[in-house]
């Protein structure tokens, strides 16, 4: 058995972003060993899979006992994504790759560009749900029938790309229920995604071609790098990540469905360097205000800034500070 310590250090960069924002590993980690490392895309698939059932109880145990898990949900999520994953892993491996993996690479990279798109989705969703009160979600507010149709769609998705259980379903979760708090979302779209890995895995096992000394080797660098992205996910900023891992997958998703080897790279460059362009410049834009912004508070509270009167206590509302401090 060999391990590879590149394919190690491709698992520290993956591990490091699922523990770091929450996103499933197949959306990094699969286009990454197709292109990069040349493996087959099925087996990559397979292999990917593996990886991440073992992954997963790292977040999803947190959760359960902290009791951010709605069960009711779970529940309701598992009793569809579980068949259809399986199912998924079967039609990739007996029916789809029979194409020596073109069809493979092109169904990864139209599921890379939705879930893009679903990073741009959740920031907005996000942002919408900042005023929630963190509270548990009621039992009875969730809905069987649509919850079930997620699930469906997700475990197929994971059985067939590996992509899917860290991005597509939250979003879908996130949309099918407004009045659910983030930390209840991301507890039970953890602790969900580990019978649908599982079974996904079993069904790889059985159909596909995993390889062990690749989940060995990407494994020895993404559990550790998992705990020490889990560490740092609350001093992270999201406005610099998910905008990040949004190109990445847009350029990757270009890479797997470029008709011919090398055809899209002038365009994928292009879009490489503009990403780079905005997301610096917006970096530096937020820097700067965020030091105007600090500037002018310091301004107004300073002693020195304010006129006698608007020292008194009576001159002390936000009303007076602004009116003395004025030009």
């Amino acid at each position: 058995m060999h391990i590879d310590l590149y394919k190690s250090l491709a698992g520290v960069i993956v591990g490091f972003v699922i523990g770091l924002t929450g996103m499933g590993g197949g959306a990094l980690m699969t286009p990454m060993l197709v292109i990069f490392f040349g493996i087959n895309p099925a087996a990559a698939v397979s292999s990917d899979v593996v990886t991440s059932l073992i992954l997963k109880p790292f977040g999803g145990g947190i959760h359960m006992r902290r009791g951010t898990v709605n069960w009711r949900l779970v529940k309701f999520l598992m009793c569809t994504s579980i068949p259809t994953a399986f199912l998924g892993a079967y039609l990739l491996d007996k029916v789809i790759a029979k194409d020596n993996g073109d069809n493979i690479k092109h169904i990864l990279g139209w599921v890379l560009l939705v879930a893009g798109s679903a990073i741009i989705a959740k920031m907005i969703l996000t942002r919408k749900r900042a005023g929630s009160n963190g509270e548990m979600m009621a039992a009875e507010l969730v809905r069987p029938i649509p919850t079930m149709i997620i699930g469906a769609i997700g475990g197929l998705v994971v059985g067939l790309t590996s992509v899917g259980s860290g991005s597509l379903i939250i979003v879908m979760l996130m949309l099918l229920y407004p009045k659910l708090s983030s930390k209840e979302m991301v507890g039970t779209d953890l602790v969900q995604a580990i019978p649908l890995v599982g079974a996904a895995a079993l069904g790889h096992y059985f159909f596909g071609d995993p390889k062990l000394d690749l989940i060995l080797s990407v494994l020895i660098g993404a559990i550790p790098a998992v705990m020490v992205g889990a560490h740092f996910s609350s001093k992270a900023s999201d406005t610099y990540i998910r905008p990040i891992l949004f190109s990445v997958l847009v350029i990757s998703a270009l890479k797997l469905l470029e008709p011919k080897k090398n055809a899209f790279n002038g365009l994928v460059l292009t879009l490489a360097a503009v990403a780079t362009a905005v997301i610096g410049g917006y970096a530096l834009y937020r820097r700067s205000h965020t030091r105007v912004t600090a500037s002018s508070t310091t301004a107004i509270t300073t002693p020195e800034a304010q006129t006698p009167e608007a020292q008194t206590p009576e001159a002390q509302t936000p009303e007076a500070l602004l009116t003395n401090t004025a030009p």
